[in-house]
């Protein structure tokens, strides 16, 4: 069970930056026993993977602060950041291939990214538009912690994000029965 909310944790960070996690996970794996990546994710950990995401993560960093670039930014994020999260679930929950298969892992991480990049690439927009641009570098470097805290807290006690996502999920359907509470109410007051 770890493993597969290490996994979701990962995957869900890959939707703020597909770098950080990536990035957090070839550290980790390389220079620590916190985790064992199998083949084929191993290569994560190799020297040359590794300067390819240091340098990957600086130029999405520097882009996601810049308006009308961050934009841009999200548009490759939309098919950068679920693939990374893809790969993350798939090499996190390695040790339970047991009883998951390795194509639904990758699915799962691919929609757990894919749900949080959709959220933040709809938000931003709404930044921009209330704070002509000059809250995006603020939100940005909020995302880009989240990312490394989501990451760091999915590798070390896995558990709190079970913890988060149970809670998320309790926030959605509050809001949803407050949505259709207000809906209803709108409906017979006309």
């Amino acid at each position: 069970m770890p493993d597969l909310l290490t996994a979701f944790g990962l995957s869900a960070s890959a939707g703020l930056n597909a770098y950080i996690p990536l990035l957090t996970v070839a550290l980790t794996a390389r220079f620590t026993n916190l985790i064992e990546l199998t083949e084929p994710f191993d290569i994560l950990t190799n020297g040359w993977v590794i300067g390819a995401l240091v340098v990957l993560l600086v130029i999405e960093v520097l882009a996601d602060k810049i308006p009308a670039v961050d934009h841009l930014n999200d548009v490759v994020g939309t098919v950068v950041r679920p693939i990374a999260g893809a790969v993350l679930f798939a090499a996190a929950a390695g040790n339970v291939f047991g009883f998951l298969d390795p194509r639904i892992a990758a699915i799962a991480g691919f929609m757990t990214a894919g749900v949080t990049h959709g959220a933040k690439a709809t938000a931003r927009p709404m930044v921009t538009a209330t704070t002509a641009g000059v809250g995006n570098p603020v939100v940005s470097t909020l995302e880009d912690v989240a990312a490394l805290l989501t990451s760091i807290v999915a590798i070390l006690a896995p558990v709190l994000i079970g913890m988060a996502l149970v809670l998320f999920v309790m926030l959605f359907v509050w809001w949803r029965a407050r949505r259709r509470k207000a809906t209803a109410q709108a409906g017979a007051g006309s």
